[in-house]
Order: structure tokens, then C-alpha cells, then sequence
């Protein structure tokens, strides 16, 4: 069996091509930065391996759409091994993973969320943890969450 899951994060923008011919297909190559879960005796102080991807097809037009340096990814794929030659005659091997399906590992807020300075969790952090929190006082109407008054804590069935 031949599959790789990978969590991680766009280290530059999508290189995105299109092929020649009466049909053109999109391609969608880019690297993601997956952080390693050990860091053993890793004294060059790299804690992240840097894993090139490739989409085709409509996933690779979703990456042009949708995907930029800095969003977090979830992907699963297999990996693919090959090999070319270059202009001074060396044989170059490559590896990377072939997407088969991706989706986003963290929401728009919450990625933004490390811009802005707040002194507790966004409503996205809650929704993407799945902790249950006291409602966050928010002065922004547009945070998605209804203000719930004081005092009526107690009536609600998931509080």
C-alpha cells in the first residue's frame, strides 16, 4: 500500500501550469512544510521537513483558487519516485507526493487569528479545537457568534 497523510503548511505561493492540446489540464505543484513530531538529537535545528506535492484536474484548480504561502493543509496522497537527467548529463532522483484528496486544516479566522491580539480563543478556535468555553466577549458583530446575556448560562443545555 502506497498512501501518505500529511499536515502542514504552504512555504511559498502554487506553481500552477497548464498542459498543451485541445483539452488543457491544470497542474498544481507546491512544497508543503510538515513539522516532525520527534527532534532527535537534531542539532541543525530543523524541526520540519519540506515535502513537494503535485495536483491535477480539478484539485489543481482549487489550489489556484484557494491555496497561498501560509495555509495550513491537510492532504493525502502517494508517494511518487522518478528520476531525469539534466543539462550536464546527471541522473536526478525525485520524490513527491501525489495528491488525492486535500482540504483545509485550520479556518480563515483562525488563521488570521495570529495577527490580531486577543486575550482568549476566537469562536473558530473553539469550533477547530472542539473544547467547550465560556462565550467569548466579543465587541465584533460580525464574529459569527451571538451575544448571550448574562445570567442565562444556566438554561442552556450545552453550556
Amino acid at each position: 500500500m502506497n498512501k501518505a497523510i500529511l499536515m502542514g503548511r504552504l512555504t511559498r505561493d502554487p506553481e500552477i501550469r497548464y498542459t498543451q492540446g485541445d483539452s488543457p489540464m491544470c497542474i498544481a505543484r507546491y512544497t508543503l512544510a510538515v513539522d516532525r513530531r520527534f527532534n532527535r538529537n537534531n542539532d541543525d535545528g530543523n524541526n520540519a521537513d519540506f515535502i513537494p506535492c503535485i495536483c491535477f484536474g480539478k484539485s489543481a484548480e482549487f489550489v489556484e483558487k484557494y491555496l497561498m504561502k501560509g495555509t495550513k493543509m491537510a492532504v493525502t496522497g502517494r508517494i511518487q519516485t522518478g528520476s531525469y537527467t539534466n543539462r550536464d548529463g546527471v541522473k536526478v532522483y525525485t520524490t513527491e507526493v501525489v495528491i488525492e484528496e486535500q482540504e483545509f486544516a485550520e479556518s480563515k479566522n483562525a488563521q488570521s487569528a495570529g495577527s490580531r491580539t486577543s486575550s482568549g480563543n476566537t469562536g473558530a478556535d473553539r469550533r477547530e479545537t472542539g473544547r467547550q468555553q465560556a462565550p467569548a466577549k466579543s465587541d465584533d458583530p460580525m464574529d459569527g457568534f451571538m451575544n448571550i446575556p448574562d445570567g442565562i448560562d444556566e438554561e442552556l443545555p450545552f453550556a
